[in-house]
């Protein structure tokens, strides 16, 4: 099948190989089989608390598990590979990633950044906008979702040694090298993608601007400090998730081996675990439609990404006394954009992004949460076009 936005640009060092999705059969034969068999905890107290104070509930996890036995995956596939797709083979790596690329010779390049229990997924909504709103011959940008080693359709880490952030940095940046982006590149990331798109800004001359919708935990100003009544708000929201949500960072920072054996042999398990995350962390004023979460586990679990994908966690554990995104050396000398949205997990205030970086682009909304792309595409196209109109030399 010709896809429209799947011509590689002429300036490209290396031509990608082309992807489209096509899981075995044998592999949904095994996910229904698995769906069957697992069980569910006994009924407990906390399994009968269905406001997800103490975690996901016995009545979520039961009517999800049977709506994930009823899941087209096929008709997934065929929404997914109507975006064009390829794969580069970096340090012996096989790099994922979905583009629309641009005919026009001054498109200006953009790579867009997943976090953790996300993917690439989560930007497809967005594609499509400018997929309707543009053709290949106007498209004012060439539009870049890698797969973050590691995660779904890229293969890695390496096993047999460690694999930091900074790698996954060297690889994106790699990635947009081989396209031909040497001449500049913006980089735009939320989550893990966040920390790995200030790794490229602060160290990769070729990537010319950052835009982050995610900061991570900073060492406040001391002082002083007066905060808007937003601010306040998002100060409140990051209180709660310090206080109640970081029983799996520490899992992941510090037993990662096991907390993967464990999801990696019941798809029930895997779906509690990420499906938490995507009840607790979006603005629940809006929630993600329990489809889309069954779409991003089983996206999970036939590629076998939790267990490759968490290597993250143990940069940042024990917590060092400066962190990272207060680290001299990842101070983002560049043109520096960030959108706040009030349901994130840990809302940034402006003078704490401003401490990291030169911030010349701030976008405070009244909606989002911690999925921004996912959850609000379109203010994340507007904010991410305007920032880069903005600051493109």
């Amino acid at each position: 099948m010709s896809l429209k936005y799947a011509t590689v640009p002429a300036a490209a060092r290396a031509a990608p190989k082309p992807f489209a999705i096509s899981v075995p059969d044998e592999q949904l034969e095994e996910l229904q089989t698995l769906l069957k068999l697992s069980k569910l905890a006994p009924p407990t107290y906390e399994g009968s608390q269905d406001d997800g104070r103490l975690g996901v509930s016995t009545k979520w996890l039961t009517a999800a598990r049977d709506e994930w036995k009823k899941l087209d995956w096929r008709a997934t596939e065929r929404e997914i590979n109507e975006f064009p797709q390829f794969t580069y083979e970096i340090e012996g790596l096989t790099i994922h990633f979905v583009a629309l690329f641009s005919e026009k010779q001054d498109a200006k390049p953009i790579v867009f950044l997943h976090g953790w229990p996300g993917s690439f997924l989560e930007f497809l909504p967005m594609l499509s906008l400018f997929r309707e709103k543009y053709n290949p011959r106007n498209l004012p940008y060439h539009l870049v979702v890698p797969s973050l080693p590691g995660y779904t359709f890229s293969s890695g880490p390496p096993v047999d040694r460690d694999f930091f952030s900074t790698d996954a940095a060297r690889i994106v940046n790699q990635l947009m090298l081989n396209l031909g982006f040497g001449t500049g590149y913006v980089v735009q990331g939320g989550d893990v993608g966040s920390k790995i798109g200030r790794v490229i800004g602060a160290k990769y001359e070729s990537c010319k601007a950052v835009h982050l919708n995610f900061l991570g935990r900073v060492n406040p100003p001391q002082g002083d400090v007066k905060y808007s009544a937003v601010e306040q708000e998002g100060l409140k929201r990051a209180e709660w998730f310090f206080t109640y949500g970081t029983a799996y960072y520490l899992s992941h920072a510090t037993h990662p081996s096991t907390v993967s054996h464990i999801l990696s042999t019941s798809p029930v398990a895997l779906l509690a675990w990420i499906g938490e995350k995507f009840l607790d962390w979006p603005d629940k004023r809006h929630p993600i439609p329990l489809q889309t979460i069954l779409k991003e586990v089983t996206l999970y679990w036939l590629t076998e990404t939790f267990p490759r994908s968490i290597y993250t966690y143990r940069e940042s554990y024990p917590t060092p006394p400066v962190p990272y995104v207060q680290s001299p050396e990842l101070h983002i000398h560049k043109p520096l954009g960030f959108s706040y949205y009030p349901q994130e997990i840990m809302p940034a205030p402006k003078s704490w992004v401003e401490s990291t970086g030169n911030l010349v682009f701030w976008k405070e909304h009244t909606k989002g949460g911690h999925f921004a792309a996912l959850e609000c595409p379109e203010t994340m196209a507007e904010d991410i076009v305007e920032f880069v109109e903005q600051v493109w030399p």
